[in-house]
């Protein structure tokens, strides 16, 4: 084989969406931010076990800092969704990246690097003073706002790379020309986002201060990067159905209109920042409208679509791990977005609407995360395990929403723990144990998908990954 040539399918050379994975620098790159991803689940996962002790009757005692709880939490909530979404989209923009520019993709790997483990370390620094803002919590100390900025620095590198440095799509619009497409949106909505934070900054009122001060900053911002987080999402969907010999029947044309929707979309963020003070409701207002309206289009259609290969390709077994994710993925986003149209208030449907669509955008990287990792070179996982991992996890998620939905209903609120929450029925009780036992199961789902993956890359690297892993992937497209 060339050491230079893409790795692909049977099915991804007959066409369909699906994008060729370079060789080279490229791939090292993604490698890299794959790595980091890998790794803030990880500590992700330690520090849920720290928010477990801290609640521990005897052990909480130990816990060196007053409120670890919140602490650990703001640390593992940040990890978990911030550093682990943006850095499985770094692994999508370096493989998308043309050759020129790799520098700036390498100084913002090292510089996220370098933040994700500071922004772990600060807990044990000092005092961590937690603030449980919206899209991004903070620990109101120096070492983890700089941690936090490293990050953000090194994210600003990889979108200047993505953005500048990539190949052109072409004005004959195939399925990979549609997925580069989907992908160079989610570059320009980053931008967007990060110019949405600087222009927030710039505004921002004296007067607000702690909570207010950083629920107003993340606000516009994070909205925007939901509409990343989405389009990536929408790339990994039809991506993986071409992989699982299920290509959705939706035109590449389609699907390039509707990323352009979203992007049109993004590109009203400077109206509403031009028409509205930062601080001011109408500014919120805006931005949930903008999210509501802009974000649903592309999703819904693309989402029919994929449910229709699916079904019509139900028999096809390659791939297993892959569509196991792939539907597991359709059923948490669309059953997130489906809870959104109940929210009443500010109760536990709003955290069952997002976490059921963030679960959504996690499951659709854990399937590409699987497709991914053969043709970088390392082991294809367990496909059993890679399977049941899928189901249990996403099973898991599916009962914590519903829970927290069910619970919703009943006036449970948001934010608030323990005697708080008002568990005085027996309909409330039954709906947070439902919510619990799903959150139990989820966590065992999360700790199989590490599983999976890093023996895939032990064995990979213990056989020597240019042989095995693609004879097995070499295989697979046979089969297929």
């Amino acid at each position: 084989m060339d050491a230079t040539a893409p790795t692909v399918t049977a099915a991804e050379q007959a066409g369909g969406f699906a994008l060729p994975v370079p060789e080279g620098g490229a791939q090292r790159q993604a490698v890299g931010w794959l790595a980091l991803g890998l790794g803030a689940l990880v500590l992700s996962g330690l520090f849920a076990v720290l928010i477990v002790l801290s609640r521990t009757p005897f052990l909480q005692d130990r816990v060196p800092f007053v409120d670890f709880f919140h602490t650990a939490l703001v640390v593992h909530v940040d990890l978990s969704v911030l550093v682990w979404f943006l850095a499985f989209a770094g692994v999508l923009w370096s493989l998308n990246a043309a050759r020129r520019g790799a520098a700036f993709g390498w100084l913002g790997l090292g510089l996220a690097v370098a933040g994700a483990v500071v922004m772990s370390a600060a807990p044990f620094l000092a005092a961590g003073n937690p603030l449980m803002s919206n899209y991004v919590p903070i620990l109101q100390q120096p070492q983890f706002l700089a941690g936090l900025a490293l990050f953000g620095l090194g994210f600003g590198a990889l979108v200047l790379r993505a953005m500048f440095f990539v190949p052109p799509v072409g004005m004959a619009v195939s399925g990979a020309g549609a997925l580069r497409f989907g992908l160079n949106t989610a570059v320009a909505a980053a931008a967007m986002a990060l110019l949405a934070l600087a222009w927030t900054w710039a505004g921002m009122p004296d007067h607000l201060q702690g909570q207010a001060y950083y629920e107003v900053l993340f606000w516009g911002g994070g909205h925007v990067l939901q509409f990343t987080h989405t389009h990536l999402m929408l790339v990994a969907w039809l991506w993986l159905a071409t992989a699982c010999g299920a290509p959705p029947r939706i035109r590449p044309r389609v699907v390039l209109f509707l990323f352009a929707w979203g992007l049109l979309a993004v590109f009203a963020t400077p109206l509403i920042y031009l028409s509205t003070d930062v601080a001011s409701p109408g500014h919120r207002a805006l931005f949930t409208w903008q999210m509501e309206f802009g974000g649903s289009l592309a999703s819904l259609f693309i989402g029919l679509a994929v449910l229709d290969g699916l079904w019509r390709h139900r028999d096809a077994a390659v791939a297993r791990p892959e569509r196991a994710a792939l539907v597991a993925s359709l059923i948490l986003f669309g059953a997130g977005g489906l809870i959104g149209f109940f929210i009443r208030g500010s109760n536990v449907i709003i955290p069952a609407h997002y976490h059921g669509c963030i679960v959504g955008v996690t499951l659709a990287f854990m399937g590409m995360t699987y497709h991914l990792l053969p043709r970088l070179g390392f082991d294809a996982v367990n496909p059993r395990l890679g399977a049941w991992q899928a189901w249990i996890y996403g099973g898991g998620q599916l009962m914590h929403i519903i829970g927290l939905a069910w619970s919703g209903g009943y006036g449970v609120q948001r934010k608030i723990a323990g005697a708080a929450q008002g568990l005085d029925s027996a309909e409330r009780v039954v709906a947070m144990g439902l919510m619990g036992l799903g959150g139990l199961i989820a966590v065992i789902g999360g700790v199989l998908f590490l599983v999976a993956v890093f023996a895939a890359i032990h064995r990979g690297r213990r056989r020597g990954a240019a042989g095995p892993g693609r004879d097995r992937l070499r295989r697979r497209s046979e089969r297929s």
